[in-house]
C-alpha cells in the first residue's frame, strides 16, 4: 500500500510524488490511497480567501479520485501523528509527498519523517513545485544566487521534466475497501474562518486548465507588451493555481513551449517573458530555501536598523484604500474585492507603503498573506523585500515609485482606478492623475467623497532617502 499525502499539490495530474506512488503500487501489485491533513500550524498563517479556495479545490480533487475508484481521506490535526496513524491503519508500506520550502513546512516535514521512521514506515519526499530544485542552479563556486539575472539565464537553459502521468483506476483504492472513514471536508466555520469578503476565482484542476488554455490562446502573445497595464487582461491569472498546486508547473511550462514552437519572432519574445516569470517564482523559492529567516528578517543587511515609522492611522488608510492616491487605493480595494491584485499595482502599493508611508514591509507582507488567494511565502516575501529595498534587488535603495506617474502611465484613462474607486467615476483622467497637485476646492468639486492625499510624495521621498542613508551609516 502506497499512501500519498497531498499538501500544496491539489491535483491528480502532473504530480511527481503521486506519480511515483502510482508507479510503486503498480510494480508491487498493491494500491494507492491519498490523504490531506488540515494542519493548524499552517492554518494559523492563512487567511479566509486561501482557505476558501483550498476547501473548494479539495472538493474537486476528492471527486476526481472517486470518479476513478479511489478516494481522498480528509483529516484535521497534527500531521506528525495523523499521517502515522493513517499509514498504520491502512497498513501502508510507504508514505510519499511533495516538498514545501518554507521554514514552517520544513519543520513539519522533519517531524513527520522522524515519526514515520519511529513507526518503521518507509517514506519519500519529492521535488515538484518548481522546475529545478533548490541547490541545482548555483554560481560557478556552488553558491546560491542572490540576484535574479544570472539565475534566470541558467533556468532558461536547463532541461525541464515532462508532466507526470496521473495514476490509473487500477492503482487506486477507496477508504471503504480498507474499512477507513474518508472523513468530511470541513467548512470555513469548522476551521475557524469567516467567509471571505472577496469574490474568488473558481478553484480546482478544471478551472486551472481553462485559465491556462485561455491565456495560451490570447494573452501570452502580448504578455511582455501589456502585462504592466491592469486593464489589458494579458496576465495568466494562474498564480492561485500554482500556489495551491491545482496545476503543475511542468504543465504550464510545456504548454508555453508548445505554442512557442509555432510562434513568430515577436511572439516568441512575449512568450519567453512569461516563462521568465516562472523563473522568478523559482528564484524566490531558492532564496527562501537557503534563507528561511527572510520571512521575518531583511535579506539585505544594513549597517544600522531601518527606522520605520509606526503609524496605525496611515497603515489603516493604506489597507482600506483611502490614501488619496488613486492607483494605490484601486489596488488595495481590488485586493479586498477579489483576493488578488495586478502585479504592477502590487509593486506600486508596496513602494507606497514602504517609501511614502515609511512603514515596515512586514506589515504589508502580513496583510497580503491574509488577503491574497494566491499568497505564496517565497513570492510574496520576495516581492515585498524587493519593493522595500531590503531584498535581492540589485538596484539601490533610492528606487522609489511615484504613484501618480505610475497611475498615469499604466492606467491613462483611469479605467482600472474607477472600477475599484467608484468615488472617481466620471472624473476627468487628468484630474485623477493630478489629484495630489490640485487644490482642495478642485478636489471637492470633482469627487467630494474621495480623500485628499494623506502624505506629500515629494516630501516623503526625501524622508525615505534620509531613512535609508541613515541605515547605511551615511549620516
Amino acid at each position: 500500500m502506497q499512501l500519498h499525502w497531498h499538501r500544496q499539490d491539489l491535483r491528480g495530474t502532473d504530480n511527481r510524488s503521486l506519480a511515483a506512488a502510482a508507479d510503486a503500487a503498480a510494480a508491487d501489485g498493491t494500491d494507492l490511497l491519498s490523504l490531506f491533513v488540515f494542519d493548524d500550524s499552517v492554518l494559523e498563517h492563512a487567511g479566509s480567501p486561501r482557505v476558501a479556495y483550498l476547501v473548494a479545490a479539495l472538493a474537486e480533487l476528492r471527486e476526481w479520485y472517486r470518479d476513478r475508484g479511489g478516494d481522498l481521506l480528509i483529516r484535521h490535526g497534527d500531521p506528525e501523528s495523523v499521517v502515522v496513524d493513517v499509514a498504520t491503519t491502512v497498513a501502508a508500506d510507504r508514505v510519499v509527498w511533495n516538498k514545501n520550502y518554507s521554514g514552517v513546512a520544513r519543520d513539519r516535514d522533519t517531524a513527520v519523517r522522524q515519526a514515520l521512521d519511529d513507526a518503521d514506515i518507509a517514506r519519500e519526499s519529492f521535488h515538484d513545485a518548481i522546475c529545478h530544485e533548490p541547490g541545482s542552479i548555483t554560481t560557478n563556486d556552488g553558491d546560491p544566487y542572490s540576484v535574479f539575472t544570472y539565475f534566470g539565464r541558467k533556468w532558461h537553459d536547463r532541461d525541464k521534466d515532462d508532466p507526470y502521468p496521473a495514476p490509473t483506476a487500477d492503482e487506486l483504492v477507496d477508504g471503504d475497501a480498507l474499512g477507513v472513514d474518508a472523513g468530511e471536508i470541513p467548512t470555513l466555520a469548522d476551521l475557524g474562518f469567516d467567509e471571505p469578503e472577496a469574490d474568488l476565482p473558481e478553484a480546482g484542476m478544471a478551472a486551472a486548465r481553462d485559465r491556462l488554455e485561455a491565456f495560451c490562446d490570447d494573452g501570452i502573445y502580448r504578455y511582455d507588451s501589456d502585462r504592466d497595464y491592469p486593464t489589458r487582461e494579458s496576465t495568466s491569472r494562474l498564480s492561485a493555481d500554482l500556489t495551491h498546486g491545482t496545476i503543475g508547473i511542468r504543465t504550464v511550462y510545456w504548454a508555453t513551449e508548445d505554442i512557442k514552437a509555432d510562434a513568430t519572432g515577436d511572439q516568441r519574445e512575449e512568450i519567453e517573458e512569461f516563462q521568465s516569470q516562472l523563473a522568478w517564482r523559482a528564484f524566490y523559492t531558492h532564496v527562501l530555501w537557503f534563507n528561511p529567516e527572510v520571512v521575518d528578517e531583511n535579506y539585505k543587511e544594513y549597517e544600522n536598523p531601518i527606522e520605520w515609522e509606526d503609524d496605525p492611522e496611515h497603515l489603516q488608510a493604506w489597507k482600506d484604500g483611502e490614501t488619496g492616491y488613486p492607483i494605490v487605493d484601486a489596488g488595495m480595494r481590488q485586493l479586498r474585492a477579489e483576493g488578488y491584485m495586478h502585479n504592477r499595482v502590487r509593486m506600486i502599493v508596496a513602494s507606497f507603503l514602504t517609501k511614502d508611508l515609511l512603514i515596515d514591509w512586514r506589515e504589508g507582507y502580513h496583510w497580503f498573506r491574509e488577503k491574497l488567494v494566491d499568497h505564496n511565502t517565497a513570492n510574496n516575501n520576495g516581492g515585498w523585500q524587493w519593493a522595500a529595498s531590503t531584498g535581492t534587488d540589485s538596484q539601490p535603495y533610492f528606487r522609489i515609485f511615484n504613484p501618480m506617474t505610475q497611475g498615469e502611465r499604466y492606467d491613462p484613462d483611469g479605467e482600472y482606478i474607477t472600477k475599484y474607486v467608484p468615488e472617481l467615476n466620471g472624473v476627468d483622467p487628468d484630474i485623477i492623475h493630478s489629484w495630489h497637485d490640485i487644490s482642495s476646492l478642485q478636489r471637492r468639486n470633482a469627487a467630494p467623497a474621495y480623500p485628499a492625499p494623506i502624505v506629500d510624495h515629494s516630501e516623503r521621498r526625501d524622508e525615505a532617502l534620509a531613512m535609508f542613508e541613515a541605515a547605511r551609516g551615511e549620516e
